[in-house]
């Protein structure tokens, strides 16, 4: 097999190098041009919305900071939104930093849920032979694209049966259950994990669990990965299931439910409500708190993207 090498030694064969002095030309500067004129157009809302959690009150009502209101940033104003954000709710407050908490359990039991239920479906959907497999395929499928609100009554009748509405454990449970994450495996498995390596394991006297630990979940950390990382994703933006199931129970609501509240209770949406509440939540009040609802998926991405990089290809290149 002829194996084209890419070594460091010699760059010159990868890279287009330009002579000293010579021109970019008028395409290039108008590609460079466009893209960054894109790129600002996407980055300029991002980058004054998160400013705003840095700003006051008072700042955003006198127009003071300048463009973006970058003159007016400051940790302190931040810090002083925090509080003021943690201290909405009944008594002493503390249901922003509750939220979190909950939808950082919500997310973190239903991974572990999800790779221990998809990693092994996938491997039997690539790897096994038993009757039905191309149904239970099809049905995995099918799973994929039904969206919620088709589900949530039944689902709300069900959990409502075991007296278990406003329970955390009942979503992570029903969250954990992930058939995008199967198909994934299944795709992992049938393009990485070669079927006579399987046999060979069969003959060496493997069953078909200690196969699958012992050969295909050292190869799997891409897959993982990318289970992992979609599952957290859909868990910790689910609105409308935690919506049906949560919404009896202020304690154990999720971020997603918390910033509605949030945003119902201030006086730029809701004045007729915000004007019972102690607390009143204004703009630098409300960006901060997006803001941070979306740290813990930043950070995930951050820590992850060196396997959803290499995971991304699962299934482009066979052999």
């Amino acid at each position: 097999m002829m194996s084209i090498s890419t070594q460091n030694s010699h760059p010159s064969k990868y890279k287009i190098q330009r002579k000293p002095g010579e021109k970019v030309g008028i395409g290039t500067s108008v590609r460079v041009i466009v893209m960054v004129g894109i790129g600002a157009i996407f980055a300029i809302p991002i980058i004054g919305f998160v400013a705003m959690g840095f700003r006051s009150n008072e700042d955003v009502a006198s127009g003071k900071g300048g463009f973006l209101g970058l003159g007016s940033v400051s940790i302190h104003n931040a810090i002083n939104s925090f509080h003021t954000i943690n201290a909405f709710g009944p008594g002493k407050g503390g249901l922003f930093t509750q939220w979190i908490t909950n939808s950082v359990l919500l997310s973190v039991a239903a991974c572990a849920l999800g790779v221990f239920s998809s990693l092994p479906a996938g491997y039997a959907l690539a790897r096994l032979r038993f009757k039905g497999k191309k149904t239970v395929l099809f049905l995995t499928l099918l799973a994929m694209t039904m969206p919620n609100t088709v589900l949530v009554v039944p689902i709300f009748l069900e959990v409502d049966k075991i007296n278990s509405v406003g329970q955390l454990w009942p979503l992570m449970v029903l969250l954990g259950f992930f058939p995008f994450g199967t198909y994934l495996s299944y795709i992992h498995f049938m393009t990485t994990l070669p079927h006579e390596l399987v046999e060979a394991a069969r003959l060496d006297g493997l069953g078909d669990i200690e196969t699958f630990i012992k050969v295909a979940l050292p190869i799997a950390k891409q897959a993982i990965a990318l289970v992992c990382f979609y599952n957290i994703i859909a868990v910790w933006t689910n609105f409308f299931l935690p919506l049906a199931l949560l919404s009896s129970s202020q304690n154990h609501q999720t971020i997603t439910l918390g910033l509605q509240q949030l945003i119902g209770a201030s006086p730029l949406f809701n004045p007729t409500i915000a004007a019972g509440l102690t607390v009143k939540l204004y703009m630098p009040q409300l960006a901060l708190a997006t803001f941070l609802s979306t740290l813990p998926l930043l950070a995930i991405f951050i820590f992850a993207q060196r396997y959803l990089l290499r995971g991304q290809t699962l299934g482009a290149v066979k052999g």
